[in-house]
């Protein structure tokens, strides 16, 4: 299952962005409003949990500089990833668009579809803010 988010522009530099993308503790100021747990495990771990969903253990699997930042589910039940994809407009401004991609069950891709297809999409949304 592949899922897009629009792309948006953000107040930063793909360098920037990159670099906010690298620290993990970043993360929580782009979670939805509905996060209920947040720890930072390690420099490339952490957790998050939103209501009603489980928590989830996410890490820093791969990076491409400046382009790029991979993180990955821990969870053998819950096999994903979740792609930054960060290009330049400008030396001030960077687009970035989130892509997840996980192997699912079709049972359980209609179930996270749109939860999922939400969560991306608020990520983004909170990327643009910053």
């Amino acid at each position: 299952m592949n899922i897009e988010s629009p792309k948006v522009t953000a107040d930063k530099s793909q360098q920037e962005m990159f670099n906010f993308l690298t620290k993990v503790e970043n993360y929580e100021q782009l979670m939805p409003e509905s996060k209920e747990v947040f720890e930072v495990r390690d420099e490339k771990t952490f957790v998050f949990g939103l209501k009603g969903m489980p928590v989830i253990k996410l890490e820093i699997q791969e990076t491409v500089e400046p382009e790029l930042v991979v993180l990955g589910s821990t969870s053998d039940k819950f096999d994903f990833k979740l792609k930054a994809h960060i290009a330049a407009l400008n030396e001030n401004k960077s687009e970035v668009q989130m892509e997840f991609e996980g192997e699912f069950n079709a049972m359980m891709a209609m179930m996270v579809k749109k939860p999922l297809t939400k969560f991306i999409n608020t990520l983004a949304e909170n990327i643009g803010k910053l």
